[in-house]
């Protein structure tokens, strides 16, 4: 036996004492391989839309009315069906419609409690009975526990349950138990969530989401690029946190800063009075909703909008001159105005007229330098993001949870694209001074972004941040995958074709199954099993367009959470389900509101699609968690055998 071999076991000895210890464990993987595989659920492109996306939750986009189906079948009846699966949504609202309407409570209590406790039966049932244990509610464990589990040395099982029931409603703990119940059954439904990028702009609640993904009990997270303009916020790279800011004013979510992360933003709001106090700012009108403004809200909102959009065009000249190998020179654009004139000329040497004219900050000489009001703005915000302790424990989550991209179960998973050519090869790419692609480009840029948190060298630590909002918005970023983000031209020229930003080859060769099989063995996967799941780019459904690419081998699923999007992608967002007997695609309807739900037992689950049906039921044991217990069984063996002829003693 090889020395690092037996050091190897002898460290696993500490874990295993004995032999009895060691097979036990054996014996208890070798089980767990053979059960079914956990349901993984795959959300992307939330975009703060925190009601929406706590409602799929709940529900795992049909997963709960499934199991409700699997249950009982056609021993009930549809409403009744939706009733329950509501009940499990919403446990403490639903009740309390109930007990409007409902004569009999007590009745309703016991036949509610024995159809969740089979419900949650069922569910549990592909679980190790230690890995259920781990996720019971701590007041109600013992008796859940009872209730949920088979036991066949009591004669009259009937009499016991009903017992145990009868009580639970005597002492008045029905609806604690419901409600117990309802959350339990939620968290066994789904084994393990996937986010794939872009958990904040546009809608009003990011940190909310980001609260609950930091309780969720299993998750990863692929970073989209506006998480990662965050990440660049958060650590005070400048133009990242400028680009923050305008969107959150842009779409009416200051609220996001100032109540969410408690960030002041009354240096800017000071600031944008001072200089923009007598200019309308027009083409600064807030998006999204905020009809909760008044008049001088709305008018300050614009000010602050075009206060913070110059300066983050002032910053965004500087980083792209002084980075020339991000090749974002065509985002140096103050230079091509002619004040005199009021007209731009772009980086392609067209020319426009500019819808807005008033630019006071701006010394044409020198069109990047901040003025010192703008510097004092920037330096003061840029130490409140630093500072602030709730934005970097949500940071430190997408750090621990997240990356560029996961291998998973076979699946490739990531947010936007893979930088490819025009043929389908993999294109290359240069940061800062090395050549990379495919995954190398990730793991590279993934390098980056983590180092921009953690590296104490000053230089090293400036030019990972300065990547980060290269990642939000560089031509070759595959989280952004555009020639250009077209910022000034939406604000300022009225043309759109200069609006239009082109997207990378992947976007188009998608459907091309060479193409496809390259990327995934790239990543090294079976190309004949696996699929690239990738989200970013919502899916037109009105106009036809088919979230399933490639015979299946892709799947997009960004149909819109974001209610921004709705009016183009006719839906409310993709959600995707890989379960024990296969893939399947969910569409969802606009989510009105939780009273909504609870009253009308409307879901938002309009359409499930099968995208693969596995020819037999996946096991545990099919997963890379089964590839690994397997090699952990082959290392117990080992021990065993070292046992048993002396080369390590036990220790009893």
């Amino acid at each position: 036996m090889k020395t690092e071999e037996l050091r190897y076991l002898q460290r696993l000895a500490e874990l295993y004492p004995t032999i009895g210890k060691a097979s036990t464990e054996i014996i208890n993987l070798q089980s767990i391989l053979n059960l079914p595989k956990g349901t993984e659920h795959f959300l992307s492109d939330i975009h703060g839309e925190y009601e929406a996306f706590s409602h799929v939750l709940r529900n795992g986009s049909g997963a709960v009315r499934k199991k409700i189906d699997d249950v009982f079948g056609h021993t009930l009846s549809n409403s009744d069906k939706r009733s329950l699966a509501t009940l499990v949504y919403y446990p403490k609202e639903k009740i309390a419609y109930v007990k409007k309407k409902e004569s009999d409570m007590q009745n309703w209590y016991k036949i509610t409690l024995y159809r969740l406790i089979e419900v949650c039966k069922t569910t549990a049932s592909k679980y190790t009975r230690s890995k259920v244990r781990k996720a019971l509610p701590s007041d109600y464990a013992y008796v859940i526990e009872e209730l949920i589990t088979e036991k066949a040395e009591v004669l009259d099982k009937e009499a016991y349950y009903d017992s145990i029931v009868d009580t639970i409603i005597d002492i008045g703990r029905a609806e604690n138990f419901i409600i117990a119940l309802a959350e339990l059954i939620q968290r066994l439904v789904v084994d393990h969530l996937h986010v794939l990028g872009d958990i904040y702009d546009r809608g009003p609640g990011p940190h909310f989401i980001m609260d609950r993904l930091m309780d969720y009990h299993s998750l990863d997270i692929q970073w989209g690029n506006h998480d990662v303009v965050w990440m660049g916020a958060a650590v005070g790279q400048a133009a990242c946190m400028a680009t923050v800011i305008r969107n959150s004013i842009r779409y009416g979510n200051l609220d996001i800063l100032e109540d969410g992360y408690g960030i002041n933003m009354m240096p800017l709001a000071a600031f944008a009075m001072e200089v923009y106090g007598d200019d309308p700012c027009q083409v600064f009108e807030v998006h999204g909703n905020p009809s909760n403004y008044n008049a001088l809200e709305k008018e300050l909102s614009r000010k602050m909008h075009k206060a913070i959009s110059i300066i983050q065009f002032k910053l965004e000249g500087v980083l792209a001159k002084e980075h020339p190998d991000f090749h974002m020179e065509n985002r140096c654009v103050l230079e091509g105005i002619d004040p005199e004139k009021g007209t731009v000329q772009l980086p392609d040497g067209s020319v426009h007229n500019l819808l807005d004219t008033h630019f006071p900050t701006i010394d044409w000489e020198h069109p990047y330098e901040l003025t010192d009001g703008e510097k004092e703005v920037v330096e003061r915000l840029s130490s409140a993001f630093r500072n602030c302790e709730k934005l970097q424990n949500h940071m430190q989550l997408l750090l621990d949870k997240g990356g560029l991209y996961k291998t998973y179960n076979g699946n490739l998973l990531f947010h936007g694209s893979i930088p490819l050519n025009e043929d389908g090869t993999l294109k290359e790419v240069e940061i800062y001074g090395e050549t990379c692609k495919g995954k190398a480009l990730y793991d590279k840029l993934e390098a980056y972004v983590r180092k921009a948190f953690f590296t104490v060298d000053e230089k090293e630590k400036k030019a990972s941040q300065d990547i980060l909002w290269y990642i939000w918005a560089g031509p070759n970023s595959p989280l952004y995958g555009k020639d250009k983000m077209t910022t000034f031209e939406r604000y300022f020229i009225a043309d759109k074709e200069t609006h239009k930003e082109k997207k990378n080859a992947y976007y188009h060769l998608w459907e091309k199954e060479e193409v496809v099989n390259r990327m995934l063995e790239e990543f090294g996967l079976d190309p004949d099993e696996g699929h690239i799941i990738n989200g970013h780019v919502p899916v037109h459904q009105l106009e036809g367009e088919n979230p399933v690419k490639c015979d299946g081998k892709v799947i997009v699923i960004d149909g819109g959470f974001c209610e921004a999007y709705r009016n183009v992608t006719g839906i409310a967002g993709y959600t995707l389900v890989y379960s024990s007997y296969g893939l399947s695609l969910t569409a969802h309807e606009p989510f009105t509101s939780a009273e909504d739900a609870v009253e009308t037992e409307r879901d938002i689950v309009s359409n499930r699609v099968a995208v693969r049906y596995n020819p037999r039921r996946a096991l545990v044991g099919d997963t890379d968690n089964g590839k690994a217990l397997k090699e952990r069984i082959q290392e117990l063996k080992q021990l065993l055998d070292a046992y048993r002829k002396g080369v390590i003693k036990e220790k009893k």
